[in-house]
């Protein structure tokens, strides 16, 4: 593509002086972001399919094994018990670089194929960039993909070049394809511009896509302002939620700064911050900001938002079916399990509330969030989470066991969720 602008034409000019990776970004990725597996025969022979070591394992197979460490090489191993020798794997990792100014991240997909008990075969292609300007603005260079024939994004035509790539849609729930290629690790070794090291950035991405926390932070001082004051979990919360709503809590942010409040729940936190505004509580008062008990004030205005709503609920309750059928609809039947946690979407807006009064927390008033998919967790029948995903994300917005408290299962369920991820967006293309 041709640059469109003169912003689009500079950039361009810079990715001519980029430097090649290095061979140690490349090492250290092959030695980071690769999954090696641990090859299992039917009478427990392991063999580390990284260094080749073969050593005898349990004698019957053991379903509850699920890694372990080579006592040759201490790599960690991914157990497979099957008949198949050849494995071969793709993983991302991104490289944080600054360049002519911009900052700059590098996405580099490595291949990893190897037979048991041979030496594994590394390989690598740079397959994206994203260049991000002081100011926030950025465009994208990146290979071609194949999109014919495959349900792959990023299926690259990896000798194509890296080239400057359109990413434009006018459609609300439209996912620049761009922005779901996985992050995966990120070399310790990063390089920020020195508009970026002002913000207070240092490291860490705080579960966000780093084109998006970066531009954030370029181009709105309230993020800096968070994370200055060490506010990096209400930074995360917000910017998982969308970081439009930041203008919700922002003066209430004000009050806990001066105040030196700490935010230990930043989701408690906001959904209480929710509750008082409801009520119309004053938020410029520390003594309804700042609570003591967080938890035991959250549940107590909980409480009264469920006794206020439950009039309203019942009154509104045809007229809100027909809105939520007519935007859920779509996902209506979706049930996922691991033989021992079924999630499935919850139907109506009588399910949602009857999930919130049975967990005893706030998901009863999300029903009407056009942008929130909320799934439930159970065994055996019973309630153990409720899971928030973001529709147009496509991410695990917050999952909460009983009283806003993770369960046992928490992990897990998060992870059973996000594996299933792609049938949500097939229901969201239907």
């Amino acid at each position: 593509m041709k640059p469109q602008n003169k912003f689009q034409a500079q950039v361009v000019e810079a990715s001519k002086t980029l430097p090649k990776l290095t061979k140690e970004q490349i090492e250290w990725g092959y030695a980071n972001g690769i999954d090696h597996i641990g090859h299992r025969t039917e009478k427990g022979v392991m063999t580390c399919t990284k260094c080749g070591h073969s050593w005898q394992g349990a004698g019957h197979l053991v379903a509850t094994l699920t890694d372990c460490n080579c006592p040759n090489c201490n790599t960690k191993l991914t157990v497979e018990t099957t008949k198949k020798r050849t494995f071969n794997a793709r993983y991302y990792m991104t490289v944080i670089t600054a360049h002519a100014g911009y900052q700059v991240l590098r996405s580099v997909m490595l291949f990893c194929s190897v037979k048991v008990g041979e030496t594994p075969k590394y390989d690598y292609s740079e397959v994206m960039q994203r260049w991000i300007a002081p100011n926030g603005k950025h465009c994208t260079f990146a290979k071609l993909r194949q999109t014919m024939g495959t349900c792959y994004y990023d299926a690259w035509i990896f000798h194509t070049d890296l080239e400057l790539r359109s990413e434009n849609s006018n459609n609300k729930f439209y996912i620049n394809v761009y922005d779901k290629i996985f992050t995966g690790v990120v070399y310790p070794r990063m390089k920020l511009i020195p508009e970026l090291k002002r913000t207070g950035y240092k490291k860490g991405l705080y579960g966000q896509k780093p084109l998006d926390l970066f531009r954030t932070l370029l181009t709105d001082s309230r993020a800096e302002t968070l994370m200055k004051a060490g506010y990096t979990k209400l930074l995360k919360r917000i910017m998982d939620s969308g970081w439009k709503n930041i203008d919700k809590y922002w003066q209430s942010v004000r009050i806990c700064i001066r105040n030196g409040y700490k935010i230990n729940d930043a989701t408690l936190w906001c959904d209480y911050i929710d509750n008082l505004r409801f009520f119309g509580k004053d938020l410029y008062n520390a003594k309804y900001v700042c609570p003591t008990d967080l938890k035991a004030e959250h549940d107590r205005y909980m409480l009264k938002k469920a006794k206020a709503d439950a009039q309203a609920e019942l009154e509104k309750q045809l007229e809100k079916e027909a809105e939520f059928r007519a935007i859920k609809a779509k996902f209506f039947g979706l049930i996922f399990s691991d033989g021992c946690i079924s999630i499935r979407v919850l139907e109506s807006v009588q399910e949602i509330v009857a999930e919130g009064e049975a967990m005893h927390h706030c998901v009863g008033s999300y029903s009407t969030k056009e942008d929130s998919l909320i799934l439930s967790a159970t065994i055996d029948g019973k309630r153990i989470e409720t899971v928030e995903v973001s529709i147009s994300k496509l991410k695990v917005i917050q999952c909460r066991g009983l009283c806003n408290k993770n369960s046992e299962h928490h992990s897990q369920i998060v992870s059973l969720v996000n594996n299933n991820m792609p049938l949500i967006e097939q229901r969201l293309a239907a």
